[in-house]
């Protein structure tokens, strides 16, 4: 399916999705916490979808009632067969989990998920005593628990998405654990792991992440949570504005432990307009220049970034490029060769990309590759361009953000199907 943007007019207000990032976690800890959970406004995503369902062959009851989830928990698989869809942070985090069983449970998924090395989920769970096979680097992955206590090094260069997993499975187990970390990216991303943890009692302590001491027979509790607005599907809201008007979007937590509340950081370096009240943000366009910034810690925020800068004045630099490889797509290589169809000049030189603008723009068809994000930054870039830009591939924003065409339209964008 495919749809054109066309320059638009941004003015109005729109209530952040909910974040998927915490949906996920907080459905493995209702899971994990006996009684019950109850999850106000989660996230409506296919990967949110996957998580349930994945809590489900583990033991929990799910009782959706739209905005709200309840979530009889209690760790009792009743199968062996996790599916977790195109969800990278389900495969990852659901696997120490799943290693808390001693039967054989197998990890499957679809799509580009079936493309992402999980060489890091072996590694890091041998030494926990779990017994690991996967085809041959990737998905399927075969995993035999108990996990069982002790101290081990693990890689965090390429995820956090694992060390979430064993952070949330090895306080259940008999034993104190440590877990030496050594490079860990994303490291918001674990801020976010621990307040959910913290939410439903458990506790660890960690040496700026690269020590985590964590208690072993502890007890999740049952808890009530409401899920955040997501900053990562805001943020193309939110650059919409800075790029064609005003735009408001609520539902944010300007003190959230998510990665990418940093785009307000990038926002205000590009000389957007930006203003807050509560949970609401506010950003206007103004004269927009080339800005640098470093997206290491926050790998998502590059499609938006990207739209972002294609209408700055100047050269812009934005690093981290190297945690661009294993995602829903290779997204360096598609940000430059699918935005170079419709006139913007980007280069990929180590680990920055290098964005020129203003861009030259030309009519032009940006394929999303399967990647909702992508998809999502040529949609924002559309809104600004003074040609149409066709966009193939959109369902793929089920991913993550299911409405997204429907709110940006709701703003002023101009689409036609």
């Amino acid at each position: 399916m495919g749809i054109t943007v066309h320059r638009s007019r941004i003015q109005g207000e729109i209530n952040a999705p909910a974040s998927k990032s915490h949906t996920q976690r907080v459905l493995a800890a209702a899971l994990l916490a006996r009684g019950t959970s109850r999850i106000i406004r989660p996230s409506r995503s296919e990967d949110a979808q996957a998580a349930v369902g994945i809590i489900q062959q583990l033991g929990a009851q799910v009782d959706d009632q739209g905005d709200l989830m309840i979530v009889q928990g209690g760790f009792q698989p009743i199968g062996n067969r996790l599916d977790c869809r195109e969800a990278g942070l389900s495969l990852r985090m659901f696997a120490p989990i799943a290693a808390l069983s001693d039967q054989t449970m197998i990890l499957n998924g679809t799509g580009s998920l079936t493309t992402r090395p999980v060489n890091m989920i072996i590694e890091s769970l041998t030494p926990f005593g779990v017994r690991c096979q996967s085809q041959s680097g990737f998905v399927p992955v075969w995993i035999r628990g108990p996990l069982k206590s002790g101290k081990a090094a693990i890689d965090g260069s390429l995820s956090s998405q694992v060390l979430t997993g064993i952070l949330m499975a090895l306080p259940l187990v008999k034993g104190n654990s440590e877990v030496m970390v050594h490079d860990l990216q994303s490291k918001p991303y674990i801020d976010l792991t621990l307040q959910v943890l913290k939410e439903f009692g458990i506790t660890m302590e960690h040496d700026d992440y690269s020590l985590f001491r964590i208690p072993g027979k502890q007890k999740y509790r049952a808890s009530e949570v409401r899920i955040e607005g997501d900053w990562s599907g805001a943020s193309f809201l939110l650059v919409a504005g800075a790029l064609g008007g005003t735009v408001t979007v609520s539902g944010l937590d300007l003190a959230s432990t998510q990665a990418d509340r940093a785009i307000l950081t990038a926002l205000e370096h590009a000389g957007a307009g930006i203003s807050t009240a509560g949970d609401r943000v506010t950003v206007t366009r103004q004269e927009l220049r080339a800005f640098d910034f470093d997206a290491t810690h926050c790998p998502d925020l590059f499609p938006p970034l990207v739209a972002l800068a294609t209408h700055c004045q100047g050269v812009s630099r934005i690093r981290g490029a190297h945690r661009l490889i294993h995602k829903e797509s290779n997204r360096a290589r598609v940000l430059q060769e699918e935005f170079h169809k419709i006139g913007v000049s980007l280069k990929v030189e180590g680990s920055n990309l290098y964005i020129t603008g203003p861009a030259l723009m030309k009519t032009g068809e940006i394929d999303s590759n399967n990647d909702h994000r992508i998809a999502m930054a040529a949609a924002t870039v559309g809104t600004a361009s003074r040609t149409p830009v066709k966009i193939t591939g959109i369902d793929c924003v089920n991913k993550s953000y299911p409405d997204f065409f429907a709110d940006l339209k709701s703003i002023g964008g101009r689409i036609d199907e």
